[in-house]
């Protein structure tokens, strides 16, 4: 029996990929040598930025699922069941923490910790930030200690590249662009938001992930996608 789709959902990625999924496969298997399914909490500013990366020796597939911590994951679940197994494909869930003033807190990190580790335990990567995103962004041009907001992350960004990040930062054209203002920015350093990143996690590694702030795990994924640039 076929399976029934709402009228309103049937532009949603995960329905998009049930009619697509055979020819990428069969595409991909063709032509690459590693597949990376990238699934995202964002709809613009994750997936725009992960589809920029100029990789040679790899397919990227990145969807803004819209749905955030476990609901993502489960959402996720169901999505990558849609597509026949490759053996050289990753999938990467990536949401982040994004504390709700109005929700309670223990409620918000029982829900993150249990998305990060139903994720792996579905053989998932995992790239989370504690509190947003936009700490990876910011990681490029310094150390970040300190726990910030993401009002104060956009604050910070809008500084750095002279304009209102919260006004314009979430349009898809400006995050497809996102890659290379950052690339081409001499103040800016991919390197260094690794490192940085990678110090901010192994400091608190032993915490539970919603205790780590400020954290991004975007650094593994990253060097993940390095492996197969251009």
């Amino acid at each position: 029996m076929a399976k029934h789709i709402k009228k309103t959902d049937q532009n949603k990625a995960w329905n998009r990929r049930s009619s697509t999924a055979r020819a990428y496969n069969m595409e991909s298997r063709a032509v690459h040598d590693k597949r990376f399914l990238i699934i995202c909490e964002g709809e613009n500013t994750e997936p725009q930025y992960f589809k920029s990366f100029p990789v040679l020796s790899a397919k990227i597939e990145a969807f803004g699922m819209g749905r955030s911590k476990t609901s993502l994951v489960e959402q996720a679940i169901d999505f990558v069941s849609q597509g026949e197994y490759d053996p050289n494909q990753e999938v990467w869930i990536v949401f982040d923490m994004d504390v709700n003033p109005l929700k309670e807190l223990a409620l918000q990190r029982n829900d993150f910790n249990e998305a990060v580790r139903l994720a792996q335990s579905k053989g998932y990567h995992v790239a989370y930030s504690n509190d947003a995103f936009e700490l990876w962004f910011l990681l490029h041009y310094q150390l970040l200690e300190s726990a910030l907001t993401r009002v104060e992350y956009y604050e910070r960004i809008s500084q750095l590249w002279g304009l209102s990040y919260e006004r314009h930062g979430k349009g898809i054209q400006f995050c497809r662009g996102v890659y290379n203002r950052m690339l081409e920015d001499p103040t800016a350093s991919q390197e260094a938001a690794i490192r940085h990143a990678e110090r901010l996690h192994q400091q608190q590694v032993d915490l539970p992930a919603s205790n780590q702030n400020p954290c991004t795990t975007v650094y593994q994924l990253e060097k993940s996608l390095n492996e197969h640039l251009r």
